[in-house]
């Protein structure tokens, strides 16, 4: 407990007296974690709308695959994206390794199967006849997807939420594609594991007291709209 009271108050000295190395941790583990689950969302949601509404062959199958991506070890999809981005791999002459962008790109990989498998579970929620009278009044197939999305938003943004949540605590993977390089690459949980394997217990719990922190606060923000949103009396 000790230990944990040292931490708090280094995380708060931290921010408080703003430390420039945590600030810039700090600012950079947010812009990847959004990114990645911007990233998530635009391929995710209409994935997750094939799912719920789509009738196609190998439907059942890309469910099964996306509920077995949400299992996937972060360490995997490191050691595939680092595969990809290689310097003699597929997309080695684009020279993404060890770039904020690598580590996107491995984040949203890790976000995606989240963000498909419970926007297609929020969507598949909508009641059918709301989708028939969409059709009965003429509606076309984009504006119905949207007004259905629309009825949904509340439990969509929970998958939002539940990507970012899964973004900004990975690790292994930002460490394989990210290299964990301070002022390009070092975010809040490879700094942890940094200050882990120094025996700076402390400092790496701060940085931990300091990721749980800003995980709160963008959730509560999405939590905030997500209560804004939702209907008075039903």
């Amino acid at each position: 407990m000790e230990l944990l009271r040292e931490a708090i108050g280094s995380a708060v000295r931290l921010l408080t007296h703003g430390d420039p190395y945590t600030l810039e941790v700090l600012l950079l583990s947010l812009r990847v974690s959004l990114s990645a689950t911007a990233c998530a969302l635009v391929v995710g949601l209409p994935l997750g709308m094939a799912i719920a509404f789509g009738r196609f062959p190998g439907r059942r199958l890309l469910l099964a695959l996306v509920n077995t991506g949400m299992g996937m070890p972060p360490v995997v999809v490191g050691l595939v994206v680092t595969i990809l981005l290689w310097r003699s791999g597929p997309l080695g002459a684009l020279g993404l390794l060890y770039t904020p962008t690598a580590m996107t790109l491995a984040q949203a990989v890790i976000a995606l199967p989240l963000v498909v498998a419970l926007s297609a579970a929020a969507l598949g929620q909508v009641d059918e006849e709301f989708r028939l009278q969409l059709r009965g009044l003429g509606a076309s197939r984009l504006r119905s997807l949207w007004e259905v999305a629309r009825e949904a938003r509340l439990p969509l943004l929970a998958a939002a939420m539940a990507g970012f949540g899964a973004a900004i605590s990975e690790a292994g993977a930002a460490l394989m594609v990210g290299g964990n390089l301070r002022g390009q690459t070092r975010v809040l949980t490879t700094a942890a594991v940094l200050e882990t394997s120094k025996g700076n217990f402390d400092l790496a719990l701060a940085f931990g007291v300091v990721l749980l922190g800003l995980t709160f606060v963008v959730s509560l923000a999405l939590t905030l709209v997500q209560l804004h949103g939702r209907p008075t009396s039903r």
